[in-house]
C-alpha cells in the first residue's frame, strides 16, 4: 500500500515538474552578430535566430519603383553611416515590392558600404516584445540594426500598437541611435478605413478616439507609397527577369504570355510578374536559384 502511494506521489511530482518546465521561459542566448547579417526575433526564447540566406530579389530587378528605391536607399545609407535617418513606413498596393526593396537595399549597402548593418525581422504578433528587443540591441553600438515588420496592421480592440508607439518614441530614454524601424503595410494608417470611420462616428469625442491610433503612422518620418503598376511597367519587370535568368523567348511571345497571365490573376504587380517568371522557368526547366 505504502509503495503504491509512493509511486503515485512520485508520478504526480514528475507531472508537476514537467508542467513547470513548460511554463518557465527558456534561457535566452546572446547572438553572435558576426555570424550573419539577418536575424529573426524568436519570441519563445526571447532572443534572435540567425538567417543564413535571406529570400531576396536583386535590386536591379525591381522595376517601376525607382524613386521609392532611391528614397529608402538614401535613408538607409545615412543610417548605416551613423547619420540621422527616419523610421520608414512602406504602404500601398499588394505585391509591388515593399518588403523586397528593404531586403535588397540592406544587402546592397552591406556589400558596398559596410558589413555592420543588421536586418532584424519581427513578426506582427511579436510587436509587444519591442521594448525587450530594443533593450538588447542598444548594447551593441558597433552595429546598426534595421528592425523590420512585414504586413503590419491593427484591427478592432488590438492594443499592441501601443508597444510600437512607445518603441518609436523611445520614452524618457529615447530610441537607441543604432536602431531604425521599417514596416510595410497595405494601409496608410495601419488600420482599415471603416474602423477609423466607425470610431469617429460612435465616440463621445471622435477626434480623440481616432487620433491615438491614426497618429501611430505619424511616428514614421518617411511615408513611401506603392501603387498599382501600368502594363508598361509590368512588362518591363517581365523582360528584366527573363533576361537575368536567361529565359530565351521572343519578346512578342513573352509579352503575350505575360499579359494573359496578368488577366488570369486580375491584377498587375511585381509579385504577379515574379509568379509568371516562376511558371515560365519551370516550363523551360530553368533553375532560378
Amino acid at each position: 500500500m505504502e509503495k503504491e502511494l509512493l509511486n503515485q506521489v512520485t508520478s504526480e511530482l514528475k507531472l508537476i515538474r514537467q508542467a513547470l518546465e513548460k511554463l518557465t521561459p527558456k534561457e535566452s542566448v546572446e547572438p553572435i552578430w558576426s555570424n550573419s547579417n539577418a536575424y529573426l526575433w524568436n519570441s519563445e526564447i526571447k532572443s534572435f535566430s540567425e538567417i543564413s540566406e535571406v529570400n531576396r530579389i536583386p535590386i536591379k530587378l525591381l522595376k517601376g519603383i525607382d524613386l521609392n528605391i532611391k528614397i529608402l536607399h538614401d535613408n538607409t545609407k545615412q543610417f548605416s553611416k551613423k547619420l540621422p535617418a527616419n523610421n520608414a513606413l512602406l504602404w500601398g498596393s499588394r505585391g509591388m515590392g515593399k518588403s523586397s526593396i528593404i531586403k535588397a537595399i540592406h544587402h546592397e549597402i552591406n556589400t558596398t558600404e559596410t558589413n555592420n548593418l543588421k536586418l532584424i525581422e519581427v513578426h506582427r504578433e511579436d510587436i509587444e516584445d519591442l521594448p525587450i528587443i530594443l533593450g538588447y540591441l542598444k548594447k551593441y553600438l558597433h552595429y546598426s540594426f534595421i528592425v523590420f515588420c512585414d504586413d503590419l496592421s491593427f484591427d478592432g480592440d488590438d492594443t499592441t500598437y501601443k508597444s510600437l508607439k512607445a518603441a518609436l518614441e523611445g520614452g524618457l530614454e529615447g530610441k537607441p541611435k543604432n536602431v531604425i524601424f521599417y514596416a510595410t503595410s497595405n494601409r496608410r494608417h495601419l488600420m482599415p478605413r471603416d474602423m477609423i470611420e466607425n470610431e469617429s462616428s460612435t465616440a463621445i469625442n471622435p477626434n480623440e478616439s481616432v487620433e491615438e491610433k491614426v497618429s501611430l503612422s505619424d511616428r514614421f518620418g518617411l511615408w513611401i507609397g506603392f501603387h498599382n503598376c501600368s502594363q508598361s511597367d509590368y512588362l518591363d519587370m517581365i523582360e528584366s527577369y527573363a533576361k537575368h535568368y536567361k529565359i530565351n523567348i521572343e519578346k512578342k511571345d513573352l509579352s503575350k504570355l505575360a499579359i494573359s497571365w496578368a488577366a488570369g490573376r486580375g491584377s498587375r504587380s511585381g509579385r504577379v510578374a515574379w509568379q509568371f517568371i516562376n511558371n515560365l522557368a519551370g516550363q523551360n526547366s530553368i533553375d532560378l536559384d
